[in-house]
Order: C-alpha cells, then sequence, then structure tokens
C-alpha cells in the first residue's frame, strides 16, 4: 500500500479530482496550504503595511491506494494538474506499513477497499 501527497494548484484541483473519480479513486483528503518554491516570496507595500504576496494558495491531497492502483494514480494526478508552468506541484509517494478501519476493523487492503 502506498500514501499519495499531491501539492498541486488550487485552481486545478477539480480537474484532477474529476480525473481520479474516472479512474475509480475516490477517496481521499485534501488541504488547502501555502508555499512558495523556485518563484520565491514576493511583499508589496500598501498604506504603510508590507503584505507578503510571494505564498500561493495550493491544495494538498492525501491519497492511501493499493499497489495495483499507483502508477495509475500517479499519472492520472500528473496530466490533470500540469499546466507546463513553473510551480504545477509535486507528488510524494511513501509505503504504508498497516492500515486499520476503525468502524469495520478491517486492516490493510481489505480497510481502504470496503
Amino acid at each position: 500500500m502506498k500514501k499519495i501527497e499531491a501539492i498541486i494548484r488550487a485552481s486545478k484541483f477539480d480537474q484532477v479530482k474529476e480525473a481520479l473519480s474516472i479512474q475509480n479513486i475516490n477517496f481521499f483528503t485534501f488541504y488547502e496550504v501555502k508555499g512558495y518554491g523556485h518563484q520565491k516570496g514576493e511583499s508589496r507595500s500598501y498604506r504603510g503595511a508590507i503584505y507578503d504576496v510571494g505564498y500561493i494558495a495550493r491544495i494538498k491531497l492525501e491519497i492511501i491506494v493499493s499497489d495495483a492502483f499507483i502508477e495509475k494514480a500517479l499519472s492520472t494526478i500528473a496530466l490533470a494538474a500540469k499546466t507546463g508552468e513553473k510551480g504545477d506541484g509535486l507528488i510524494l509517494v511513501s509505503d504504508i506499513s498497516e492500515i486499520l478501519n476503525i468502524r469495520t476493523g478491517l486492516t490493510n487492503g481489505d480497510a481502504i477497499n470496503s
């Protein structure tokens, strides 16, 4: 089992969500996050106050998938999130050693596939 963490442009979230749904990957968690990468931070002054406008709105997806779905999930996210510009985001993949479904008591693959 794998955990996918994808940091994508907020403007691409709906496209990524729909593309994942077409691939029958319908369960994930997402967060609104801010950050910056190669474009660095940028500040502006307005009425004597300095505002940091360099942080760009992003969405962080967390998806748990069985090994059989990992390649499909990665290619789907990458294709749907890509604009070709700096700041398209990152996808990170980690191994998951154990999962327990609190309600059913099912574990590992059964916990995420039921």
